[in-house]
């Protein structure tokens, strides 16, 4: 390897939630900070989640309480910093005559009440099933008492891309579609040796401090890349969903109980759409092979089929989608057991620190971050601030109060009366305040160029590339947005024969001024 000609304070290898909130919090406290993804921004576990911010109500069962009283406090944080793609969601849990006594389930809401965070979101209340919830999808007379309780859905992967536009303003370089080939220590830094997967292109960066958030890579990249012999070990556990026309007609979420000790949630989504997942199970393939198997599928439509009117059958999905969570390996006997918190593995070969993460979950993200810099404070102390702050800065767009979408909506109508309501509500539900932006000057519909369909317009398009960090039409319809649910193949084939042909290939690096 060569002497690079800038050193970076930080260097993050993996462009999930947790690379991205590391690189947004570094960035805003003076870091001079490095990131690189080897494919598209939350391409891997981060965007393939059930879409939640919540405390994880059964960790409770395995004693888990400081992960939980973290992560019911980051409900409410997360929501007041990004109240455009996180949303307050009210839980019905049924209570299944067999399974877990109903005392039980309200000794555990009660806990999850009042464990920490709980300011703005609603208490859990005691249902009368047959009574308290109009259009109850559940079988008629099985199901009579249940509790509803509170937690947040949230846009998962436009959660990543937040984080990666918020830490480019405040200084960091992004660079995605790049792979970190090679690493070495000396002289007290790490030299990363860079390889663009779409030129070839070689390149080289060095840095004091590198954080290895690559994921169910992270061993990966510790042994074959840097030539250490990891001590904490990852386990692979493979979690699929389904998505399936609109089930029922109210806004409520369903928690539902399994015989095997799972619960499976059944959410609204997209408006027209109810998302169903998810399964456990130990994956031991390559984690960029992933996909949901006959078997989970057929298991999930089976598990919700018990509790409602009308079955769920194989044939009813419409989309399915699967991802490798990689948890730390605590032992235990079943993946479904396996502890949801992060764990840390600092190593100093030369006098070079790395910081490997295990685990984790998106809920914890922010404080996740925070942690890993407190660990990483004894090599950065000529930092402008070592203060935390991300807990009171918007993420970008999310700069309006949380019980305000309603009316952004009303206001983007009004500046742009051509927008018809949905229209309106799913850019003020991605974009925030930034929709303004993205509208700026325009008119009609005709200004906003082609029309792609399902609302998605060259304006847009143009704007997430210019933007966003999008280089194709996978990564606006699935990660950028869920209109995937909405075109067609050929819509699809379209968009990205458009795109190759009129839009600069890009080198997938963002860097702030």
């Amino acid at each position: 390897m060569t002497s690079p000609d800038f050193v970076y304070d930080i260097a993050i290898i993996g462009g999930g939630v947790n690379g991205c909130g590391i690189a947004r919090d570094a960035a805003g406290r003076g870091h001079s900070v490095f990131l690189c993804e080897m494919n598209d921004l939350a391409s891997g576990t981060s965007s393939w989640s059930s879409k939640l911010i919540h405390g994880g109500l059964r960790y409770l069962e395995f004693y888990e309480f400081r992960l939980v009283r973290e992560a019911l406090i980051e409900r409410e944080v997360l929501w007041g910093i990004a109240p455009h793609i996180i949303h307050p969601q009210r839980f019905v849990l049924p209570h299944h005559s067999g399974l877990r006594p109903a005392w039980l389930l309200r000794l555990g809401l009660f806990i999850y009440d009042h464990l920490g965070g709980r300011h703005l979101l609603p208490a859990t209340r005691t249902l009368d099933l047959r009574t308290d919830v109009t259009g109850q999808p559940l079988k008629p007379g099985r199901f009579t008492r249940g509790f509803e309780y509170s937690d947040c859905t949230v846009d998962d992967a436009r959660l990543v891309v937040l984080n990666a536009i918020d830490a480019t303003r405040r200084g960091a370089t992004i660079r995605t579609r790049t792979r970190a080939t090679r690493l070495e220590h000396r002289g007290g830094l790490w030299h990363v040796a860079l390889e663009d997967s779409v030129s070839g292109a070689q390149s080289e960066i060095a840095a004091r401090v590198l954080v290895n958030a690559g994921g169910p890579w992270v061993e990966n990249i510790l042994i074959q890349r840097a030539d250490i012999h990891s001590r904490d070990k990852v386990r692979l556990v493979q979690g699929s969903h389904i998505v399936v026309p609109k089930l029922y007609g109210h806004d409520r979420a369903y928690t539902f109980q399994n015989a095997d000790g799972r619960v499976i949630f059944v959410i609204p989504y997209q408006n027209d759409f109810t998302l169903i997942g998810t399964t456990d199970r130990d994956y031991h393939g390559d984690p960029a092979r992933v996909a949901a198997s006959d078997e989970e599928i057929s298991y999930l439509c089976v598990s919700v089929s018990d509790y409602l009117a009308r079955p769920v059958t194989p044939q009813d999905v419409v989309w399915s989608y699967s991802g490798v969570r990689p948890l730390y390996d605590d032992g235990a006997s079943e993946a479904r057991a396996a502890t949801r918190d992060y764990v840390f593995e600092l190593d100093t070969p030369d006098g070079a620190p790395i910081l490997s993460i295990f685990g984790g979950k998106i809920t914890t993200y922010r404080r996740l971050a925070e942690h890993a810099l407190e660990k990483l404070s004894p090599w950065l102390k000529d930092a402008a601030s070592s203060e935390g702050w991300t807990a009171h800065a918007p993420l970008p767009g999310g700069d309006f109060p949380v019980s305000g979408l309603a009316d952004r909506v009303g206001q983007l109508r009004r500046d742009y009366p051509f927008l018809s309501q949905p229209h309106a509500e799913r850019l003020i539900r991605a974009y925030g305040t930034r929709a303004s932006g993205m509208l700026s000057g325009a008119r009609s519909m005709a200004d906003l160029g082609l029309d792609f369909g399902a609302t998605l317009t060259e304006r847009e398009v143009r704007f997430l590339v210019a933007e966003e960090f999008a280089r194709t039409a996978e990564d606006i319809v699935w990660r950028r947005s869920k209109l995937g649910l909405r075109l067609s193949k050929a819509d699809v084939a379209a968009l990205d024969g458009w795109m190759k042909t009129n839009l600069p290939a890009g080198t997938g690096v963002a860097a702030g001024s």
